[in-house]
């Protein structure tokens, strides 16, 4: 009962002490069970020193409750007289809900904790074994086993074992309760134990002797025939063991369960057999193993079962996994599968996940192994399967900066000391920071933060895994740097057969040259170097992580060398985070973008700017342009202003599509393959519409001043009226005119044709620059017709000589140039031609497919694979646009919707109309996207045009990038676009042959 008057004084006691629930805790603490205890004031200093002193107290008086009453006594004198025991105790009951309820229910296990002499600090598997002895089933194992883990926290709660200690220790019982399950199921089975040898391999946290409280136990089992035994017959009887195994662990009972035993790590994984002989493994891993594979088996330790079956197996296996940085695409498949991992997180969990999100647990753990099996080919020393003890090895070898290993030995402690007690609680298998005031309030006093434990907690979290994220990239980067700077003599460095290495196995072709760079961007004591080698570590595992890394570097070199001495040019990479990353995927992607911006260095800006990447409209694009020529002192300079600004355009569109492709950091990756092909499309024709417009000014300026004797406008045919160009399309054109006002018809027709003439020599003069080429073939008559003509003439032509595909050809009609008015009046004169009234004929139909089944037989390269031909192959954009167009040319008279220059917009009007069904709308929209995306992706990565994939596996990994594949999935590439192209063709051939 309270005494009168005492409560104030005690309330407050218990708010100074951490309690939460000062009404309750003087409820518990006044009931009988606790009178031995009652007014002791070590009791309650001992429970404000826990993680939740609530928790602690409620935890003791259930524990309290639970013993007979003929040995209450004992637990109380204990608890009073023996600090260490009451801090353990306590500790362990203020930190974990799940292990008071094992006290509960097992009153009598608060004895494990008595005992304090240095023996029994950081025992090991043996101890552990000794502990699990009596174990004769599942329920007393997982008993026994919790009983040991009692102690294991204790010493965790107490700091009698730090990190390392405490996952090593819960690693030595998973060995010693592995070895007492197969010890259960081997006397449950004497038979299948006699006929096989099987042992037992750990991998993942318990092979590197680093688990968790809660984790899946990884093992691989490895089984041979005991002598004279049929292999076959033995190798099931080890399945059996191996199984029975993992249920007594895996199993729930009254008692719970241990942790599941997974044996996924297999060769095969699930679809595998559990067991197999020491010679398939071996056949297994040579033949057929992922890069993964052999990562995975750096951690792996035999730990039960046939010792010597299990030390064959780590001594077959060891050399393999040293050999794996050899591999082709090494880094690549290591990275792509961090970054599936990532992806793979629920969007709402990223923030909070303590492992496997940005700056967590896992990323030390991949960037450590990384640099082991890069490494560890030539340097034993690296061979553990601890990650702490693996970094630190890494440091002593001069692998990674010794400031950088302790920053992030640090990190890599506080975060998986935060999992750990997050487990600890409930005993449960998570890896996400809770969210409830209380829970965080436990975590942070738990961690030693009592000031204002949930701000602190989350102070330190954030500031450890801001940690992990800069070094990340650092680690594998700075030592390179610190190679070829030569800053600090008495460091520790990497050799240059060390540096090479480590370039090589990110994927640089020519190491070598790849040092030269940094050597020559961040040796000395100027300010630009310093720069760059805050820049570079980050910049390298960009370039690193595209399918041509050298060129990525050579390129920042060269623009490096053309700005370095600007002063803004590294203050915007080093500022604006997105400019950098920016660059580095544009100059690593191909060849046409770094042209183009090696011939404009200062269009790097663009890149830092948020509204840089945006494409500028027509209106705009003109204005600039013509303003431009304006200046200029003759034509030639005229186009030359006209060039320069079509090159910085194109920059912008090609990075733009660049970085819209591939994504960074701050912007993911374009989900709509179709809207950056639309966005392509539209931005190179109103460039290149400005341009001719700017060639046109200039002709006509040097000739006749500001005005031409005659209108005059440029009619956009092909891709190029249908807003539709790639990066290397030409433009192909009509040129219409009509006299002016008291001008004479052959003097308009001399000024007409003189005009175009000049038009093609300026946009025809030498340049480095893409080349913008002017084609007329559609005209009437083709190429024996003449280059320009009256819009009478046209009319009279196309009254009496049109044939069908010119007909067809106007379907793509657009004013781009020139006399706006005059090319509206040319395309009102062809719209009947382009939708005939009611439609056409099957006379007309027929011809059309007769033109497209010669085009096919007659224009396809010589020696090009049907299958793989961008624009004339199966299912490509030939296939797709004459497909469209023949609904338009006999439906656009009834349909509006069908009257337009762009195939994407034709063929969803003709869905819209019921023209096409949405599945057979859907194949063909995706090919031809595809198709555009392929052979604008060429050019990007080649610097010139092309409608196939190249050959080069460099150049073909380049394209396969910016559609969207990883690094080493080539063949995937090749496949899906046949695969797609084929189901485009089986429509075509239903909706444009009629089959």
């Amino acid at each position: 009962m309270t005494v009168p008057g005492r409560r104030s004084s005690t309330f407050s006691r218990l708010l100074r002490h951490g309690f939460t629930d000062p009404s309750e805790a003087e409820r518990l603490l006044d009931v009988p069970e606790l009178s031995a205890l009652r007014g002791d004031s070590v009791l309650l200093d001992s429970l404000g020193a826990t993680a939740d002193p609530d928790l602690a107290l409620r935890g003791l008086v259930r524990l309290v409750e639970a013993q007979p009453e003929t040995e209450r006594g004992t637990l109380t004198t204990t608890l009073l007289s023996a600090k260490p025991f009451r801090d353990r105790l306590l500790g362990v009951l203020g930190a974990s809900e799940a292990l008071a309820d094992h006290l509960a229910r097992h009153p009598r296990d608060w004895e494990s904790l008595v005992t304090y002499e240095a023996v029994d600090l950081h025992p090991g598997v043996a101890e552990f074994e000794q502990g699990l002895a009596e174990a004769v089933d599942p329920v007393s194992l997982r008993v026994a086993y919790r009983r040991c883990l009692l102690a294991i926290a204790a010493r965790d709660v107490c700091g009698t074992a730090d990190l390392a200690q405490t996952a090593a220790e819960l690693a030595d019982l998973a060995t010693a309760t592995l070895r007492a399950a197969l010890a259960i199921a081997r006397t449950a089975a004497p038979a299948d134990a006699a006929m096989c040898r099987l042992a037992v391999i750990a991998m993942g946290k318990c092979g590197g002797h680093e688990l968790n409280y809660v984790s899946d136990v990884d093992v691989i089992f490895v089984g041979e025939p005991a002598e004279g035994a049929d292999e076959g017959k033995a190798i099931q009887a080890a399945t059996r063991l191996a199984s029975h195994l993992m249920r007594i662990c895996s199993e729930t009972t009254v008692e719970g369960t241990i942790w599941p035993v997974d044996a996924n790590l297999r060769p095969e994984g699930r679809n595998g057999p559990l067991v197999r002989t020491l010679s398939s493994h071996l056949a297994y891993y040579q033949r057929w193993a992922k890069t993964w594979e052999f990562q995975a088996l750096l951690k792996a330790r035999a730990v039960a079962g046939d010792p010597e079956l299990g030390a064959q197996y780590i001594d077959a296996v060891s050399p393999l996994v040293w050999q794996a940085a050899e591999r082709e695409n090494f880094v690549p498949d290591v990275q792509k599968m961090r970054r599936r991992v990532v992806d793979n997180i629920p969007v709402a969990q990223v923030e909070r996940e303590l492992k496997l999100g940005p700056g967590g647990l896992r990323d030390v753990e991949f960037a450590v192994q990384l640099l082991q099996l890069v490494h560890g080919r030539s340097d034993a020393t690296l061979h553990s399967g601890t990650t702490l003890d693996a970094l630190a090895a890494l440091a002593a070898g001069g692998y990674v900066g010794r400031a950088d290993a302790s920053q992030l030995d640090e990190a890599y402690r506080f975060l998986r000391a935060m999992e750990h007690r997050i487990q600890l609680y409930r005993l449960r298998r998570t890896h996400l920071v809770p969210e409830d005031e209380a829970d965080l309030r436990r975590l942070g006093r738990s961690l030693g933060l009592r000031t204002d434990p949930v701000a602190e907690l989350n102070k330190e979290w954030k500031r450890h895994a801001a940690v992990v994220r800069r070094l990340h990239e650092k680690l594998f980067y700075r030592p390179l740097l610190d190679a070829v700077a030569q800053l600090a003599p008495g460091e520790i460095r990497l050799s240059p057969k060390a540096a090479g290495q480590r370039l090589e196995a990110l994927g640089y072709a020519d190491p070598a040259a790849a040092l030269r760079h940094l050597e020559a961007l961040a040796s000395g004591v100027t300010r630009k170097a310093a720069i760059q080698r805050t820049l570079l570590p980050v910049l390298l595992g960009w370039f690193a992580d595209s399918a041509d890394p050298d060129a990525g570097l050579l390129g920042f070199r060269k623009v490096s060398d053309a700005l370095g001495k600007t002063p803004w040019y590294l203050r915007l990479l080093r500022d604006e985070g997105a400019a950098a990353e920016n660059l580095a995927r544009v100059l690593s992607a191909g060849r046409l973008a770094p042209d183009l911006l090696l011939r404009a260095p200062e269009a790097v800006a663009i890149l830092g700017d948020p509204e840089g990447l945006k494409p500028r409209g027509r209106d705009h694009l003109e204005q600039e342009v013509l303003a431009a020529v304006g200046r200029a002192d003759d034509a030639e300079q005229a186009v030359a202003a006209a060039r320069g600004v079509r090159r910085r355009e194109l920059f912008r569109t090609a990075a733009a599509d660049l970085i819209g492709s591939y994504g960074t950091e701050d912007s993911p990756r374009e989900p709509d393959p179709g809207a950056l092909v639309d966005r392509v499309g539209e931005a190179v024709t109103d460039l290149n519409s400005a341009t001719i417009a700017g060639a046109l000014r200039a002709a006509v300026r040097a000739e006749w001043g500001e005005e031409l004797p005659t209108r005059f406008a440029v009619i956009g045919m092909g891709r190029f009226g249908g807003h539709e160009l790639g990066y290397g399309s030409d433009a192909d054109v009509l040129f219409v005119h009509e006299p002016r006002e008291g001008v004479d018809e052959q003097e308009a027709a001399r000024a007409a044709n003189r005009v175009v003439a000049e038009m093609r020599r300026l946009l025809q003069l030498p340049t480095a620059d893409p080349p913008l080429l002017i084609d007329a073939d559609l005209r009437p008559e083709g190429k024996s017709g003449p280059l320009v003509r009256t819009l009478k003439s046209y009319e009279a032509y196309y009254r009496r000589w049109s044939l069908v595909w010119e007909s067809q050809a106007l379907l793509r009609a657009e004013p781009l140039a020139g006399d706006r008015e005059l090319g509206d009046r040319f395309i009102e004169l062809v719209d009947p031609l382009r939708y005939p009234f009611e439609g056409l004929g099957e006379d007309a139909v027929r011809e059309i497919r007769r033109l497209k089944a010669r085009m096919e037989s007659e224009r396809l390269p010589r020696g090009a694979d049907p299958t793989l031909h961008a624009k004339l192959g199966r299912g490509g954009l030939s296939d797709v646009e004459w497909t469209v167009q023949l609904l338009q040319m006999r439906h656009g008279w009834a349909e509006p919707g069908l009257r337009t220059t762009r195939t994407r917009e034709a063929l969803a009007a003709a869905h819209a109309a019921g023209l096409i069904p949405t599945e057979e709308a859907q194949t063909l929209d995706e090919a031809w996207v595809l198709a555009t995306r392929v052979r604008n992706a060429v050019m990007l990565v080649r610097g010139r045009p092309g409608d196939t994939f190249p050959s080069d596996p460099r150049e073909l990994a380049a394209v396969g990038r910016y559609l969207g594949y990883e690094s080493g999935h080539v063949g995937e590439t090749v496949d899906d676009y046949r695969r797609i192209t084929r189901r485009a063709r089986a429509v075509v051939e239903e909706l444009f042959y009629g089959a």
